[in-house]
């Protein structure tokens, strides 16, 4: 069944031309989230150049002021954040509203839990029924107490702790999330505290870190990847210049890869080896991705990527790279389709309790859009004929903004149009999506209720 917002925008994609020019996606969300948080724990200015404006980073900037720290764009673009120094956040008088954002809320959960006071959480339809245990049981052991609706899921009170307690905690299931959270809270407890992953997450939380200047201490163990940081450190405010999300690039990117004659660039791409899970998949599929300009920009690896459409073919993606491209999958199940062969996907837990349940909705779209598809509990498969498949379905998104964006990218180029309940959510990580898609030769539009 659809979970349509109040204002729902029904969009529908029909097939473009061959794709030409020369994009910037919108700046990386995780780093964006960051950049805010650490910026109103630092002493002195943080100025962030390419900050996300989506509806999610917006949500935590107005988080962050009701927890005393400053967030304020200014008239050129630049978002500057003066800190309350390490220890300095102050109880916020009203409910912390985080709307879709997901990233945002645990993260912000793990930065309040070591503080003598009480936060409350809430958010959409979507965010209220995601299960936050993950999150909760390390940071009840560093002493923060909740209280929650049944399952983990908000509603949800974070009763912080005024002795909060430095922990070794393995992840039992890898999550960047859950371990920023726990080296959030980190941050204002004495000690040190550690994170083990069995598999490698994406590492923008220490790399920021280290960068306002904080004790980071990265090693290999036999049990995993281990992250710790010395408690309760000065951090300085500094100058962030954030790289274009790779996850919101995943969606030009294939679009160009299936629909005939494309070629684009997409400039300013962040390249953290954590994240480009994608990359590596699409190139083994054989796309034609070349990485021009390669640099690094505060501590994180930038390029441009020129993209060509490509005969794609199918490929096993193992289960140890779905931390690197746990957002791709659904945009990798469209490619999926227009390749020739199966494309066996593993390891997707992840994805039933994302915005939505991705794997299931991304199967049952594709299934209606006439691919060849099959699903497990931890897997997807998807057979292609390397021709186009059908489209023409009418596709419920559930509220979640990348099924939104991968659908609209199929119908770009099957045969018939493909159409989606509601657009909206698309402005939680990808504000202009439609705009910037319709630029390059794509034909995305309003669609007649």
């Amino acid at each position: 069944m659809s979970r349509q917002t109040d204002a729902a925008r029904p969009l529908s994609s029909g097939t473009g031309r061959g794709l030409k020019g020369r994009i910037r996606v919108p700046g990386d969300k995780s780093i964006s989230h960051r950049s805010l948080m650490l910026g109103a724990l630092a002493l002195g200015e943080t100025e962030i150049h390419g900050l996300l404006e989506g509806e999610d980073v917006l949500r935590t900037a107005a988080a962050m002021r009701l927890l005393g720290g400053s967030a304020a764009r200014d008239a050129d673009g630049v978002w500057r954040a003066q800190g309350r120094g390490n220890g300095g956040l102050a109880e916020a008088n009203d409910v912390l509203d985080l709307g879709n954002a997901g990233t945002g809320t645990r993260l912000l959960m793990g930065l309040v839990a070591p503080y003598p006071m009480t936060t409350f959480f809430t958010g959409d339809a979507s965010l209220r029924s995601r299960p936050m245990a993950r999150v909760t049981d390390p940071l009840r052991q560093m002493g923060a107490e909740f209280v929650t609706r049944s399952g983990g899921r908000p509603p949800l009170a974070v009763i912080g702790t005024a002795s909060p307690l430095p922990i070794t905690y393995k992840l039992p299931v890898a999550s960047a999330q859950v371990k920023s959270a726990i080296l959030l809270a980190g941050l204002n407890t004495p000690g040190i505290t550690t994170v083990i992953e069995p598999e490698h997450t994406r590492d923008h939380t220490e790399l920021m870190l280290k960068g306002f200047g904080v004790d980071v201490r990265v090693e290999e163990t036999p049990e995993g990847r281990a992250s710790s940081i010395v408690g309760q450190p000065e951090l300085k405010g500094r100058k962030i210049i954030v790289p274009g999300d790779p996850s919101s690039a995943a969606f030009p990117i294939v679009a160009a890869l299936i629909l005939p004659g494309s070629q684009i660039v997409i400039e300013n791409v962040g390249l953290n080896p954590h994240r480009i899970g994608l990359i590596e998949t699409l190139l083994e599929m054989g796309a034609s991705i070349e990485i021009e300009n390669a640099r690094v920009e505060a501590g994180e690896k930038v390029g441009d990527l020129k993209v060509t459409h490509s005969h794609l073919r199918g490929v096993t993606v193992p289960a140890a790279r779905a931390p690197s491209m746990i957002d791709e999958y659904p945009i990798l199940a469209v490619a999926a389709a227009f390749a020739e062969g199966e494309t066996r996907m593993l390891g997707l837990a992840e994805l039933r309790v994302k915005e939505s349940d991705r794997l299931g909705a991304m199967a049952r779209g594709l299934a209606a859009c006439g691919a060849a598809v099959s699903e497990g509990e931890d897997w997807l498969a998807v057979t292609g004929t390397g021709k186009k498949p059908g489209g023409g379905a009418h596709i419920a998104v559930n509220l979640d903004h990348r099924p939104a964006m991968a659908f609209l990218v199929l119908g770009m180029a099957a045969s018939r149009p493909v159409s989606i309940d509601d657009g909206s959510p698309i402005d939680t990580s990808f504000p202009g999506f439609a705009d910037l898609m319709n630029g390059l030769g794509g034909s995305i539009s309003l669609k007649n209720r």
